[in-house]
């Protein structure tokens, strides 16, 4: 908290402002709604994008939590397996207010398999159950799973029931903004303030491999600001109403893959046209960074200058992340969204559906009112007793 005051009271520090300010497809909601009064009210259901091969040196845990961050998770297997931290493995992060299941991999002997299997279920308890455990012959990665199954619930909803299932449907249809969300930046935009702390130090790249977990503040740290320099360029796109729509020089992203392509300026037709339309292919921004002069995917004309020129307002940022070799690399604007359904329970909401890996929830849901979170029940009891 020190380093984010600091920054602010630097003249020359850059103020970032928060998710709110972005520019909203449907308009600010007026429509308000309870959200995460208790942990069922989030429940996300990770899908992996590959089948586990059924033996190798690795096993794959499904896990249900509550209450617990991924982290939490993680240390806790590590602990029961008797390996390092970095022989666990898991494809995401999954909030820690909430039911979430998802996948952690556990590097073991297989001479050790069937300690582990009743360690496992040793350490079974209200806030963490073993669902699935199965061989497989490599470690999970950041990115291995392809989607992530919602099932949220929005209570005392206030504003007519009409408004919000216009939205809802809206959205469904046409996709939404693929913003990242506000748990990318930490409290009060923190990890924005302390990334340009960093890149102003004189001595930035001295000593940057350092101890794993300093490395990996790093890496978070680059990573937000790649993230609020794309939501620039998204909130830009979205006022100008092309963030859904081909401008030439844009870079298209094939969707539910990292496949990206360009068009030449005589070769846009009309079945591409059809399938931006059908939401097969989408307008891709800059996770900015030094681009790698082999890369083919760089944007041309009015869209390289539009991003140039939105991420010079943050040269901070930018310089930064050139600086420390961050490899720039490209995104969807647009995020598809899918198997969309809704039910009404008096005044609250349930609303399902399933988005791919790096989408986030909560810019569905800013789309569709203000939301006044809670610290949940179970969480409150736990800090009392520490």
């Amino acid at each position: 908290m020190q380093r984010m005051k600091t920054a602010l009271e630097d003249s020359s520090a850059t103020a970032f402002a928060a998710v709110d300010s972005l520019a909203y497809l449907l308009g600010k909601p007026e429509l308000s709604a309870e959200f995460k009064t208790e942990l069922a009210d989030f429940k996300v259901d990770e899908k992996l994008g590959f089948t586990p091969v059924g033996a190798g040196d690795h096993f794959l845990i499904r896990i249900r939590k509550r209450d617990l961050a991924t982290t939490e998770v993680a240390r806790m297997l590590a602990h029961t397996a008797n390996v390092r931290l970095g022989d666990v493995g898991y494809s995401g992060m999954k909030d820690r207010r909430g039911e979430c299941s998802q996948w952690f991999s556990v590097k073991v002997a297989h001479s050790s398999s069937g300690n582990l299997e009743r360690d496992l279920k040793a350490i079974e308890s209200p806030g963490l159950e073993i669902l699935e455990l199965q061989r497989n012959n490599r470690k999970l990665r950041i990115g291995s799973h392809k989607a992530n199954r919602f099932c949220l619930l929005l209570r005392n909803c206030l504003g007519e029931a009409e408004e919000y299932e216009r939205r809802l449907s809206t959205l469904s249809e046409a996709g939404m903004p693929n913003y990242f969300g506000a748990q990318r930046f930490g409290r009060q935009m923190n990890n924005l303030y302390q990334a340009q702390e960093l890149f102003a130090a004189e001595d930035s790249r001295r000593g940057a491999g350092g101890r794993d977990g300093r490395k990996q503040r790093r890496g978070m740290l680059y990573s937000a600001s790649r993230s609020f320099l794309f939501n620039q360029i998204l909130s830009r796109r979205v006022q100008e109403s092309t963030w859904d729509r081909y401008l030439d020089g844009d870079v298209l992203n094939l969707d539910g893959t990292d496949r990206c392509f360009l068009v030449a300026p005589d070769e846009w037709d009309a079945v591409l046209q059809q399938r931006l339309e059908e939401l097969d292919i989408h307008p891709t921004a800059a996770l900015p960074g030094e681009i790698n002069s082999q890369d083919k995917y760089v944007p041309r004309g009015k869209t390289a200058d539009m991003e140039d020129a939105v991420c010079q307002n943050y040269a901070t940022l930018l310089d930064g992340l050139q600086r420390h070799g961050v490899g720039a690399a490209r995104r969807a604007l647009r995020c598809k969204i899918s198997d969309m359904c809704w039910n009404w329970q008096e005044k609250h909401l349930e609303i399902q559906f399933s988005l791919p890996r790096g989408a986030y929830a909560t810019s569905l849901l800013r789309e569709l009112c203000i939301l006044q979170e809670f610290e949940s029940l179970e969480s409150r009891n736990r800090e009392s007793q520490l």
